[in-house]
């Protein structure tokens, strides 16, 4: 059995309400043994165009015997199924699933990045996923979620 962690955000439609169906779809894919969310936590939009509204994100553990390619095609597929048309980098979107760590692996693949390359740098992705992985480590960087999380500017 692998364990994933999943960055999960919403800025656009009925937030909460969303990323609460794509935790039941995980829940009910084929392969996904277990998941257990963050609380949400509503975010100003970091990057991309100017004046979008806010993010709710969260953060969920999982359990799965789904290989990291397949569990990407899954948090794809959730995507498209509520609604994700993919307009421009960084734009405003009804649902995000980012597929965060896997494991301890480190895997560099045309389709996929793991660790998140931008992990570290993110209040937005950290402080939720402290909730679910605080003792997990990232595994280029050798520190815990909330070392990390306790490294970014304004931490206190």
């Amino acid at each position: 059995m692998h364990v994933a962690f999943i960055g999960m955000g919403a800025n656009l439609g009925h937030r909460e309400a969303t990323i609460r169906a794509a935790l039941d779809r995980l829940r009910q894919a084929p392969g996904v043994a277990a998941v257990t969310s963050s609380s949400l936590h509503e975010t100003a939009a970091v990057g991309g165009p100017a004046g979008q509204p806010p993010y709710l994100n969260g953060a969920a553990r999982i359990e799965t015997t789904l290989e990291p390619e397949p569990l990407l095609d899954l948090l794809l597929n959730i995507e498209r199924m509520l609604g994700r048309v993919r307009r421009e980098k960084w734009g405003p979107r009804i649902i995000d699933l980012d597929l965060l760590l896997f494991d301890d692996r480190v895997i560099d693949t045309p389709r996929l990045t793991v660790p998140h390359p931008r992990l570290h740098e993110r209040r937005f992705v950290l402080e939720p996923l402290a909730e679910v992985a605080g003792e997990v480590r990232h595994p280029v960087l050798n520190q815990t979620i909330p070392e990390l999380l306790a490294r970014l500017p304004g931490a206190g």
